[in-house]
């Protein structure tokens, strides 16, 4: 199985790895997968792969028909064999913006309590959907609470659960329309805040910064309706 070092380390930005295969779409297959593969709302990450003397463009790496992680070149180019050893490097930049759009979405959904139905990610901006007849009120003090979380630097940390007891808190559970991934046996948690300062605690995949203050300042941005029941909230990463 190829090893997932995103889940571990988001922060690693180069790896060394083996190609164990292509896909018939011309997909790189690694033992070692430093790119997070398109999922959960986040796009997947790009970067380079070189070898020997040669170089390969990655726009980016989805899941194969088993889950494994497959990089797609920007274009069409001799792959590396089965066999290479490959050194990976991510385009931190794009990576890092989306750890900070994922996990002030996260905060999002302290801030508006409400079941999530869907959102997706993006290095300048994310957007959720939430079930929600009604507009929120205050607009402004809706994004005073989000930056005041973002504000109080909280520590980002992963836990891990059983599949069993996921399934006996499913309150830990705020997306309708995304299950989180089970039957590995075991599930990943996002908990923003430790002890008494814990602010959110959720299952998710995703990559995500170590500090609530690395995501900086916020924007709101427009409220849409999307349906009888639901509302588009989206965010803005306010500087580059």
């Amino acid at each position: 199985m190829t090893k997932l070092l995103f889940l571990d380390d988001p922060y690693l930005q180069s790896a060394e790895a083996q190609v164990i295969g292509h896909t018939s779409e011309g997909g790189i297959l690694l033992d070692r997968s430093l790119f997070y593969p398109t999922g959960g709302g986040q796009p997947g990450d790009s970067g380079q792969l070189s070898w020997d003397d040669k170089t390969l463009s990655i726009a980016t790496c989805v899941k194969s028909e088993d889950g494994t992680p497959a990089l797609v070149p920007s274009e069409p180019q001799s792959l590396p064999p089965v066999g290479a050893q490959v050194s990976c490097a991510l385009d931190w930049a794009r990576r890092h913006r989306h750890m900070r759009i994922h996990t002030a979405l996260h905060l999002l959904s302290v801030v508006i309590p409400l079941p999530v139905t869907g959102g997706a990610i993006s290095a300048e901006k994310g957007r959720l959907d939430f079930n929600m007849a009604e507009p929120p009120s205050d607009r402004d003090a809706l994004e005073a609470d989000l930056q005041t979380l973002v504000d109080r630097d909280l520590e980002v940390t992963m836990d891990w659960i059983t599949d069993a007891q996921l399934a006996a808190n499913p309150g830990l559970v705020k997306t309708m329309s995304v299950a989180p991934p089970t039957g590995a046996g075991r599930v990943r948690l996002v908990r923003i805040g430790l002890g008494d300062q814990e602010v959110d605690l959720q299952p998710c995949g995703g990559t995500h910064v170590a500090r609530t203050g690395e995501i900086g300042r916020l924007r709101l941005g427009k409220i849409e309706k999307k349906g009888r029941q639901n509302r588009r909230v989206h965010l803005h990463l306010e500087e580059a």
